[in-house]
């Protein structure tokens, strides 16, 4: 009698790193181990459904935005009509508005 062998998920999870390709199943089955390795090795993985590649997942990448950057995007931006300013200012008006606190022995 020949007793089928299966891997560990220890083994599985070896394998993949070294083709970077998963089967759907598989990547359900190890999903935490498999975005701890993008985040600490920055790996990226294809995740495949019947051979045929589904999906991908990989370390993003951080965006840096300079200060020129805000200042541009604050010059381009389109200028707010003046209805809406005065709403606004409206709004804050009766928001910080002083509040007095009421009087316990008022009745």
């Amino acid at each position: 009698m020949v007793k089928s062998r299966r891997r560990s998920t220890r083994a599985r999870l070896g394998r993949v790193s070294t083709d970077k390709r998963i089967a759907a199943t598989e990547a359900a089955k190890t999903f935490g181990r498999l975005v701890n390795r993008v985040r600490e090795e920055r790996a990226t993985y294809i995740i495949e459904r019947g051979g045929t590649p589904v999906a991908q997942i990989g370390p993003v990448e951080p965006k840096i935005t300079t200060m020129r950057d805000f200042v541009a995007f604050l010059r381009d931006m389109p200028r707010a009509d003046e209805e809406y300013l005065r709403a606004v200012e409206d709004g804050m008006a009766r928001f910080n508005r002083p509040r007095v606190p009421e009087n316990p022995w008022e009745r």
